[in-house]
This record gives structure tokens, sequence and C-alpha cells, in this order.
């Protein structure tokens, strides 16, 4: 399958300026999202719940804010940036009530589509709109004259259009300055809860903490483990992000470059893409969707219990320390070479 790739040519941002846009929440991405669409001519109202936190700030910021009842009445698109658990809730609650046929809703990330917890009524657009970074840079990028690719997906085509307001929101966001690719719902939403549990997240959390205990275990000090296993880090993920894999073995030393080839697949082996592969069968199936609304049902319980538990891993306690100590405040700016660097 061809990926189809989008840019500013291919989009007509007048579709977008030609509707009013409700934002439901006013987090990360809220926040890009409003700010960006307000300054590319498109007319917004923050949609929060009364009594929100959020509120006092969107206002600051120059916005009307609205109850997501009134909101979703008013809007011709609503753009839900709510957490996924709160989603639905929202949604029976406040939107479905209000949701007119004509009207486009929106989301950033597929998971209440994909797993059936918001099912929308015939003759609404179901469109997704995903900028693959948090919302402040985002918002950053684009006040730059740059953008965040994109991904866009359509659930249901009612009106004809779906499609092409899709790709005129990402350029009202900056998308369309740096690349939409064109995908689906089940597409998007596998592909991120894979990439978060099996690597970005889950798979990089645990071997970190696995590599720091191999360490401290066989008598090396917490610190020096802490700076080899997780302090580099930064470094070697930059490379990736900036050139890919090949990128970081040209920039290493040869003795890295060669324990890589060698070692690597001592510790990522076979047995590690099986259990990658029932992982992503948990996912396809909707067990790790159920067992996450669940939970959330349940008052977090599981959550809340492995986020203590985690939090107390050793590694926690020396990195705190030792970042105390530095010399200099470590920011997402800083690109500090480590002993792995030519």
């Amino acid at each position: 399958m061809s990926t189809e790739i989008f840019y500013d040519a291919d989009a007509d941002l007048s579709l977008i300026q030609g509707k009013k846009v409700a934002i439901v929440g006013y987090g990360s991405q809220g926040h890009a999202h409003a700010q960006n669409l307000r300054d590319s001519g498109v007319e917004v109202v923050i949609a929060l719940k009364d009594g929100s936190k959020s509120t006092a700030k969107a206002q600051e910021e120059g916005f009307e804010v609205k109850n997501v009842a009134d909101a979703t009445a008013w809007a011709d698109l609503i753009m839900i940036l709510a957490p996924d658990q709160h989603q639905r809730g929202i949604y029976s609650e406040s939107i479905a009530p209000n949701l007119a046929e004509g009207k486009t809703l929106a989301f950033a990330h597929g998971f209440n589509i994909r797993f059936g917890y918001i099912d929308a009524p015939e003759g609404v657009d179901v469109i997704l709109v995903a900028p693959k970074a948090p919302g402040h840079t985002v918002r950053r990028e684009f006040v730059a004259g740059r953008g965040i690719p994109d991904i866009i997906a359509v659930e249901r085509d009612a009106s004809g259009q779906a499609w092409d307001v899709a790709l005129s929101y990402a350029k009202a966001i900056g998308g369309t300055r740096a690349g939409v690719i064109k995908t689906t719902f089940t597409e998007e939403t596998e592909t991120d809860l894979f990439g978060e549990q099996a690597v970005l997240c889950g798979g990089m959390s645990h071997l970190v903490q696995a590599g720091f205990e191999v360490l401290t275990e066989a008598g090396y000090q917490p610190q020096i483990a802490y700076f080899e296993v997780l302090h580099e880090l930064k470094l070697i993920v930059d490379l990736m992000w900036e050139g890919g894999i090949a990128k970081q073995r040209w920039s290493i030393s040869d003795t890295a470059e060669f324990g890589d080839y060698v070692s690597g697949p001592r510790v990522i082996d076979a047995g590690v893409k099986e259990r990658m592969q029932g992982v992503l069968a948990d996912i396809q199936s909707g067990a790790f969707a159920k067992r996450f609304i669940d939970d959330q049902d349940n008052g977090a319980q599981e959550f809340l219990a492995l986020r203590e538990k985690e939090q107390g891993h050793p590694i926690e306690a020396t990195g705190k320390e030792l970042r105390a100590l530095f010399a200099w405040k470590q920011t997402d700016e800083d690109y500090v070479e480590g002993s792995a660097a030519r």
C-alpha cells in the first residue's frame, strides 16, 4: 500500500475557516489546536465542564468558554481532546444529545471509535487529525512558521467532504507545512498503542530499569549505572530522531557500534518479538482497551497500584539525588555527549 502524503498546496484552508470549531478540553493538545486554529482565521470556542480548572486559563488566553453541551450545539466541528478514559462519558452526557446531522466529530486519537466506546449517529462525519508531537511542540513549531507532521483519517464521510475538512483542519494547525499522512482509525489506534507499550514507553522504561538492576546488583555504583543506562539515552534517541538508526550508529564509537551488533540481539531476541506480537494481539482484539477502561471504571485501582510500584524503583531515587547535584539545569535544548559519542 503506497503512502499518501499531503502538503499546504493540497489543502483548502477556507473549508475550516468557514466552520465554527469547539475544542473539548484545554490541556496539552487542546491549547495548541485552539491557538493554532485561531491564528489561522478559524472561529474557536473552548468546551469545558462547568467548574473546570482550565476555564480561567482559556479565558486568560482570549477564548470564549462554553460548557460542552452548549458548545456542541453551537459548533459545526467538535474536536474531542479529553483523555481517552473520559471521552465516552463526556460524549454520552453532553455531546450526543446535541449532535445534529451535518456536524463533524473529530479526534486526535482513534481509541474510542476503534473499540466502540463512542458510536456517532448516521449523518455525522467522523474524522481524525493527529499531530505526532506533544501540544507545546505543535504550538511552538507553528509560531516559528514550521509544523509537525500529522496523520488524518475518516471513519464516516456522511457529507462527502470529510477528507477535505480533515486536511483543511490539519493545515490550520500547521500539519501540512511538514506533511500529512493518510491512515485509518484502526491503523492509527493499533500502531499508536503498540508503539507506546512495546517500544517508546513500556519497552524503553523496563529496558532501562533492567539495565540499572544488572549493574547495581553486580556491585557498580548506582550513580554510574544511572548515567550509563538512562542519562545518555537522550543522546542516542536524538541521533535516531535526526537520521534514523543508521545515523546513531555512524555517530557513536566503533566500540559502541560493534557492541550494538553483537550484544543487542542477545538482549532483544526472537522471544522479545514473539512477546511483542502478543502485545499487538491484545491491542487488536480489544483486550487491552477493555482492561484499561474496566480498571478506570473501577477507580483505576490497578493503574494507581502500578504507578506507585514503578515510582518506587531504585533508579528514581538515584536519579532525583543525582540531578540535584548537577552544575547545570537540564532542558530539552541540552545535548550532552557521553562516552558513546565519537
